[in-house]
C-alpha cells in the first residue's frame, strides 16, 4: 500500500494579517513544520508540501525535513488549486493521499495511522475521516479512485461535496485527539494552542 500526504500550506493568514499563521512558532517550532512532522511520522510518502503565499518563508520553515515542496502560482484562486498541485505531484502509483491542512498543528502521527490502517483494508476505493465523539475532523485519506475527481473542484471547493457524493464509501475511524478539529484561522485560537501546550513562543 502506498499512501501520500499532500499538506496544504498556500493560504494567505488573511484573518491574521500581517501575520503568517503558518509560521507562528508553537513550543519553539513552526505552525506548518509540526504538521509536516506529523506526516512524516505517520510513514506516509512522500509528504508533499504545497506553498503559495510567502513561499520562500514557508519552505525555509520547513528546515531540513524530508518533504517535497512545490509552489502553487494559482493560490490566490481558491484551496482547490492548492489540492490540485499537490495531486498532480504525487507519484502515479498511489494508492491514496492523506490531506492535511497546514495550520492544524496538533495532528498526531497516531491519528494519521489509524486512518492508513483502516484505509488498508479497502484500498483506492475508500475515504478515511477520523471522528471523535460523533464529530468528523481533518485530515481525511482519500482512495485514488477519486482523484480524478478532485481535480475538477474549482474555487476555495473543498473535499466536502465530493465525500457527500460518496457517503456509502466513507470509513469513520475513532481517534482519542481533539487535534483534528483544532486549526489556527486568528489571533484568538493561537493564544488558546499556546495555552494548551504550555507554549509562549
Amino acid at each position: 500500500m502506498k499512501v501520500a500526504a499532500i499538506v496544504l500550506a498556500a493560504g494567505r493568514s488573511s484573518r491574521m494579517a500581517p501575520r503568517n499563521k503558518l509560521l507562528e512558532l508553537v513550543e519553539g517550532k513552526p505552525i506548518v513544520a509540526r504538521v509536516a512532522e506529523a506526516a512524516l511520522g505517520s510513514g506516509a510518502r512522500p509528504v508533499i508540501v504545497v506553498t503559495g503565499f510567502e513561499a520562500s518563508r514557508v519552505a525555509a520553515a520547513l528546515g531540513d525535513l524530508k518533504v517535497t515542496i512545490v509552489h502553487n502560482p494559482a493560490h490566490a484562486e481558491g484551496l482547490s488549486t492548492s489540492l490540485q498541485t499537490g495531486l498532480q505531484a504525487l507519484p502515479a502509483d498511489s494508492d491514496g493521499a492523506l490531506i492535511l491542512l497546514g495550520d492544524m498543528p496538533e495532528i498526531e502521527s497516531s491519528n494519521l495511522e489509524a486512518l492508513m490502517a483502516a484505509f488498508a483494508a479497502d484500498q483506492r476505493q475508500a475515504i478515511c475521516v477520523p471522528v471523535r465523539h460523533g464529530r468528523r475532523g481533518n485530515p481525511v485519506l482519500w482512495g485514488a479512485a477519486y482523484f480524478a475527481e478532485m481535480m475538477s473542484l474549482s474555487g476555495d471547493m473543498g473535499a466536502k461535496q465530493l465525500m457527500a457524493r460518496h457517503q456509502e464509501r466513507v470509513t469513520e475511524v475513532a481517534v482519542a485527539s481533539d487535534g483534528i478539529f483544532a486549526d489556527v484561522d486568528t489571533l484568538s485560537d493561537l493564544a488558546r494552542l499556546k495555552a494548551r501546550t504550555g507554549s509562549d513562543r
